[in-house]
């Protein structure tokens, strides 16, 4: 299948591009760069610098490669802007989205899988949390994308458009060539890293009194290699006439405290990672696990790294090729 790739040059689109050449898929990136890289796209991939909201630059690209299928990863994604900044948000994920939708039905691509994240959950009391939990988003991130899903649900009801929708929980880890390289870096994995490369003083634990099994807040983390594949499964999927869906994406365990990544950090890294406990933010929840029975039934989506180390072994090695390259 000839697919486009928005938001291919970034973390998670670059490995998804390696995962679709790797199952035989042709594949097009088309990113502005702002916060992607040019070295992350592969060489023999062709790299369109285009802004999803550039309607006239999509459609023609959708057409001269006769797209057949779309994964939309362009988009913003830190919670805290999007609080201080809702409007950006709004017209980057929202309008950025509606813009795509639109570029494909004039280009005639019906297929398309979406970026979506557990922040439309907001932050339920029911865990693991489940698809069929209703959406309550706690802050404008969420929202723009919960509003894109039910925009996709309605484009599919008009027009015949199908999309699978990938609620993410927290992606990490590295592919061999690509990993995380955020300017600011806001994921707790790559920080906690960082400290133990001695690129920052430490990290800060934001609360140290929540009813957890040690008073820090659980996450669920997913590798992105097994992300990555629950996209080029999800497309492969509605190639094959799935209707419209949402899945959830988590590691399908009880999650990792805090504590518990720093301290699975310093055994894989054999350092001493500095902590200190600051506050709680306002709006954490203090657990958040995803249930993922439904891809696995559906799409026989399983993740492969689920272990911690694991995933954190192969952020590491990234860590440290990044530090030999700089």
């Amino acid at each position: 299948m000839r697919v486009l790739v928005t938001g291919g040059a970034g973390y998670i689109g670059s490995v998804v591009t390696e995962a679709l050449l790797g199952r035989g898929h042709e594949v097009v990136v088309y990113d502005n760069l702002v916060r992607g890289h040019r070295d992350a796209v592969p060489d023999a991939v062709p790299l369109v610098l285009g802004d999803v909201l550039d309607a006239a630059t999509l459609g023609g690209e959708l057409r001269e490669h006769r797209i057949e299928g779309v994964v939309h990863l362009a988009g913003l994604s830190l919670v805290g802007e999007s609080m201080s900044d809702p409007g950006r948000y709004y017209h980057a994920n929202v309008a950025g989205g509606l813009t795509l939708l639109d570029a494909m039905r004039g280009a005639g691509v019906g297929l398309l899988v979406f970026s979506s994240s557990a922040a439309v959950y907001g932050g339920p009391d029911k865990q693991p949390i489940e698809e069929n939990d209703p959406p309550a988003p706690t802050n404008p991130y969420g929202e723009s994308k919960l509003v894109v899903e039910r925009a996709i649900a309605w484009y599919g009801a008009a027009y015949g458009l199908r999309g699978v929708s990938l609620r993410y929980f927290n992606a990490a880890g590295a592919s061999a060539r690509c990993g995380e390289r955020h300017d600011p870096e806001t994921h707790l994995i790559p920080i906690v890293l960082h400290a133990a490369a001695g690129r920052r003083d430490g990290v800060t634990i934001y609360g140290d009194d929540y009813p957890t099994r040690d008073g820090t807040c659980v996450r669920d983390y997913v590798h992105v290699l097994d992300l990555a594949d629950a996209h080029v499964r999800a497309l492969d999927a509605l190639a094959a006439g799935a209707p419209t869906a949402s899945y959830n994406l988590g590691c399908g365990g009880e999650g990792y405290t805090v504590r518990e990544v720093v301290s699975a950090a310093s055994a894989v890294t054999g350092r001493r990672i500095v902590t200190h406990v600051g506050p709680r933010r306002l709006g954490d929840p203090a657990t958040l696990v995803a249930a993922t029975g439904r891809i696995t039934r559906e799409l026989g989506w399983r993740p492969q790294h689920q272990d911690l180390r694991e995933i954190i072994e192969s952020a590491w090695r990234y860590e440290q090729k990044r530090g030999d390259a700089a």
